[in-house]
């Protein structure tokens, strides 16, 4: 799995975006900050709290200067259905269905030939700055992945539990 540091793999994908099927290339996102999550499928049982969840604080992310993206190994149509029956999802959602992107970032699981539950932030050169991972049976918190977003844009020491508002640590301090 990829880590705060490595070079994000680029992309180039077909995509679920504003109610129709168009590509989605990493090098034209022009915000600060990037939010790539992967999920295991479509029309499943979790996957949808955590895309119906993003939706609900995007938002909050774009006011962050973040561009967020969902990716799965369904294809564009299938997304933009499920979209659909979900209410609508305002941020696009990549089709990788060869699973080419999710090994890129080193999140495939072989034995279900999906891609886990994994998140990436990167940096404006495009370079990952958080990444965790999650088993397929565990949803993730969109609080939780938007607080350390927050962290992270502040460039200072932020203890456990930190959120806006809270006093910040000396940037001169090492961890």
């Amino acid at each position: 799995m990829l880590k705060p540091g490595d070079p994000a793999p680029s992309f180039d994908l077909p995509c679920a975006s504003d109610g129709r099927v168009t590509r989605l290339t990493l090098a034209k996102i022009d915000t600060e900050l990037v939010l790539i999550f992967f999920y295991p499928r479509d029309f499943s049982f979790i996957c949808p709290t955590e895309v119906t969840g993003f939706n609900k604080v995007l938002e909050q992310f774009t006011a962050e200067a973040t561009t967020v993206i969902g990716a799965s190994v369904d294809d564009a149509e299938c997304h933009l259905k499920w979209a659909r029956e979900l209410g609508g999802i305002d941020y696009p959602l990549l089709a990788d269905t060869d699973g080419k992107l999710a090994k890129a970032f080193g999140i495939f699981d072989e034995k279900e030939q999906v891609a886990l539950r994994a998140t990436f932030i990167l940096d404006q050169k495009r370079e990952v700055v958080f990444s965790a991972s999650c088993p397929l049976n565990v949803g993730r918190s969109v609080s939780e992945t938007l607080r350390i977003l927050r962290a992270l844009r502040t460039g200072q020491l932020c203890p456990a539990d930190w959120t806006p508002g809270i006093e910040l640590s000396s940037a001169n301090k090492k961890f």
